[in-house]
């Protein structure tokens, strides 16, 4: 027989389901992989550490935010939602015809931090404001946006299809996602150095690094959660340090630190220092430095509209692949 606590969490669910405020999938309550209490905590103590102009995140926003140069529509409201906020707050410049832009984030101080650095340096001709709450509960109307961004804030919800779902619902018809997530080739020097430190001085290894998704994933989420037009590409990009605490400084910075469930809260200094000599010693380079790798998965996706190509039906083509090989010469 159902707890009763079992049953007053699906009557709430379908309460939540009726009112058009929660579109997540119905694993979302049962499959954890991340700590969102503790993201947000590391996202309240990287609003502090948060040192502006920072090159890889400065890189990555702008990478985002051409694709808006290359739309003949503008995008009137829009909603940018975790990650790389300030950013995109500041490097926006009156790209997509944005008139009325909502800033949102799981955390209070880096709301706090957008508001403040809008209020020394507004962005012209165009309505902000700030809202703190969770990507995978949106509290927005169903097709009220024109625009959906996230900026490297999406690879850390415990329901990703579920927020992209809440996201395409979010949006007016022939309204615009865009998207991008670390994928799953970051940090690839970092995990090897760690596993081999783990492997000499402990005998195994435990999770230490978050797992992330991989590029053919992308394509077939922007597919479950109904964008049309899905486009993926990734872009990898190198980013040196004098040493491997200076990374690690510069994840705490992002708030990209581990955040999962069954992460080892304790990791001894041997390994530690093992790690770090390691690291140096595999990738190091001859002035010193040591690369750290970010492969981001950028993702666009478009809510259905009348108006968008399609694809013709099977069947109606009216050239043959034959005769397009005998006109530019192909082989058999």
């Amino acid at each position: 027989m159902r707890s009763a606590v079992d049953l007053c969490l699906r009557s709430l669910s379908r309460m939540l389901r009726r009112n058009g405020r929660s579109y997540c999938t119905d694993n979302s309550s049962r499959v954890k992989i991340f700590d969102r209490n503790l993201k947000r905590k590391q996202r309240d103590r990287a609003a502090w550490l948060l040192r502006p102009g920072d090159s890889f995140v400065d890189a990555v926003a702008e990478n985002l935010l051409d694709r808006l140069e290359d739309c003949k529509k503008t995008f009137p409201s829009a909603l940018c939602m975790g990650g790389s906020l300030e950013a995109i707050r500041r490097l926006l410049n009156g790209r997509g015809g944005i008139e009325k832009l909502m800033m949102m984030d799981t955390s209070v101080d880096m709301v706090k931090l957008c508001e403040q650095a809008e209020q020394n340096s507004p962005n012209k001709n165009v309505e902000t404001s700030f809202i703190v709450a969770d990507e995978e509960y949106l509290p927005v109307k169903e097709s009220s946006l024109d625009l959906v961004i996230s900026c490297l804030g999406l690879h850390w919800t415990n329901d990703l299809p579920g927020a992209m779902i809440q996201s395409k619902l979010s949006l007016k018809p022939d309204g615009l996602f865009l998207g991008a997530i670390l994928g799953g080739e970051t940090l690839r020097e970092l995990r090897i150095a760690c596993t081999v430190a783990q492997m000499e001085r402990e005998g195994g290894i435990s999770p230490r690094l978050s797992p992330l998704a991989q590029v053919r994933d992308a394509g077939n989420l922007l597919t479950r959660a109904g964008f049309t037009l899905p486009g993926v590409d990734v872009d990898e990009y190198t980013v040196r340090y004098n040493s491997a605490r200076e990374l690690i400084e510069h994840l705490r910075t992002m708030g990209e630190t581990n955040a999962l469930l069954q992460r080892n809260t304790s990791l001894k200094r041997d390994t530690a220092l093992a790690t770090a000599a390691i690291y140096e010693s595999m990738f190091g380079t001859e002035d010193g430095t040591i690369p750290a790798t970010f492969q981001v998965i950028f993702m666009t996706g478009w809510r259905e509209h009348p108006s968008q190509q399609r694809a013709k039906k099977r069947g109606s083509a009216t050239v043959s692949f034959k005769d397009i090989q005998k006109e530019f010469g192909g082989g058999t």
